[in-house]
């Protein structure tokens, strides 16, 4: 691959893909490099009525046609750049159609780093079998998305109900003053008109703008197709919109942005804590943020002094039981603009936002060494204790990267190891 894409979730195995078969929804991985399934949880071998992984890995996907891998490039580029996609896909179990309301996100996979795209089923609409049915059943079956035909002009054919809802207000006939119908539903009715326009020209397309609807304005993508009315056989276009306002509000948000990657990307399963990757993309967004705001952000390597000690003496699974009693202290400590994670073994990093002072970083470490430093209770009945040695490096002042600023903030850690544990240090 020409194309760097360093800065992508990279899923190296299976293994680490355990929590998705709790989601009760489909999710699959589809890897675009060799044209096929990669992994897919067991809603998804239902889906396809598959019994194991393999047969949908091994899935002869031959036939598809070019057509068919190109929207899957353009998919994948798209998240690429948006973080998340939206839009319908026809899927053909047992070769009968299935339209899904799908979103996607694009990851690398495997040793080789596969482009790939993780795809998760929102909605499924089922447009019937018969041409003649096609129309009807699909704006029928919609529910919260918004359906309508319109004639090439822009006038309205049919709409489902959902759209006829949010769409009440909207002058029509002679209230239009030579506005179209289909742009009267924009906040930006010249705006409308020219996508209108460009909907034709493209003979189709996915766009999102803000629409003046019965919940007031909201942002809406419209997925435009074109179509044949099928008992005339005029060209026609179908819209569908769905409302991403809730969508785009949490991908501009710090902290909605992190409670959906939480909803939907890697964890450690023992702790339940983000795993080093997860902190590494909430870290790039944390950082561009305290850029803009000319803020420090503080990285802190934590690491549990005698941990080992208590593996030895009472067993992995007490030593389990500490790191997830270490995990929920850690929390507890924090505030909610915070992130922390476990990086592996016994060892913890902390992102520390909104930095004014050297006194802030300071008086979070302390908190962080008292929570850490009290006994834990174990299920065997003793009591295990361990202590924290803290190294802390400061974005930008140690580091413009998250590699940079861990390797300082480790140094500063073994730095308080020698010194006799049970303390922090700021990198020089």
């Amino acid at each position: 691959m020409d194309t760097d894409y360093s800065q992508l979730i990279h899923i190296e195995s299976h293994d680490e893909l355990r929590l998705y078969e709790l989601i009760p929804n489909v999710v699959w991985i589809f890897d675009l490099d060799k044209h096929g399934w990669w992994w897919g949880n067991k809603p998804a071998l239902d889906f396809w009525s598959l019994e194991k992984l393999e047969q949908l890995i091994n899935k002869d996907l031959s036939g598809d046609t070019q057509g068919a891998r190109h929207r899957m490039k353009q998919t994948f580029d798209l998240a690429v750049r948006q973080g998340l996609t939206i839009d319908p896909w026809t899927t053909y179990p047992q070769g009968k159609p299935k339209t899904l309301m799908m979103m996607h996100r694009a990851v690398t996979v495997g040793p080789d780093r596969h482009r790939a795209i993780i795809a998760y089923i929102n909605e499924e609409v089922n447009l019937g079998e018969t041409p003649e049915n096609l129309l009807l059943v699909e704006a029928a079956r919609y529910t919260r998305v918004l359906v309508t035909c319109f004639t090439m002009d822009g006038e309205v054919v049919i709409e489902n109900p959902a759209a006829t809802e949010a769409y009440r207000q909207v002058p029509t006939g002679l209230d239009l003053n030579g506005i179209t119908p289909f742009a009267a539903r924009f906040d930006d009715m010249v705006e409308g008109e020219a996508c209108l326009d460009l909907a034709k020209a493209q003979k189709g397309g996915r766009w999102t703008h803000r629409m003046r609807t019965g919940a007031g304005l909201r942002d809406h993508t419209l997925d435009i197709r074109e179509t044949r009315h099928p008992l005339t056989g005029d060209f026609l276009l179908l819209v569908a919109e769905y409302d991403v306002t809730d969508l785009l509000a949490a991908l501009k948000s710090e902290e909605q942005l992190k409670e959906e990657m939480r909803a939907i990307a890697f964890y450690d399963t023992l702790t339940g804590l983000p795993s080093l990757h997860l902190f590494q993309d909430i870290s790039a967004s944390l950082m561009n943020l305290a850029a803009r705001s000319d803020e420090e952000l503080a990285v802190m390597f934590i690491d549990l002094d005698g941990f080992k000690g208590v593996n030895d003496t009472h067993g992995h699974d007490a030593g389990d039981q500490v790191l997830r009693e270490t995990a929920r202290r850690l929390e507890g400590v924090l505030r909610g603009s915070d992130v922390v994670a476990r990086i592996g073994g016994d060892e913890f990093v902390l992102l520390q936002t909104g930095v004014t002072s050297e006194a802030d970083i300071e008086t979070l470490a302390r908190k962080l060494i008292d929570a850490l430093s009290r006994p834990i209770a174990l299920q065997n009945g003793a009591e295990a204790s361990v202590s924290a040695s803290i190294g802390i490096a400061l974005y930008p002042r140690h580091g413009e990267d998250m590699e940079s600023l861990l390797q300082a903030a480790d140094k500063s850690m073994y730095s308080v190891k020698k010194a006799g544990k049970n303390d922090f240090e700021l990198a020089a």
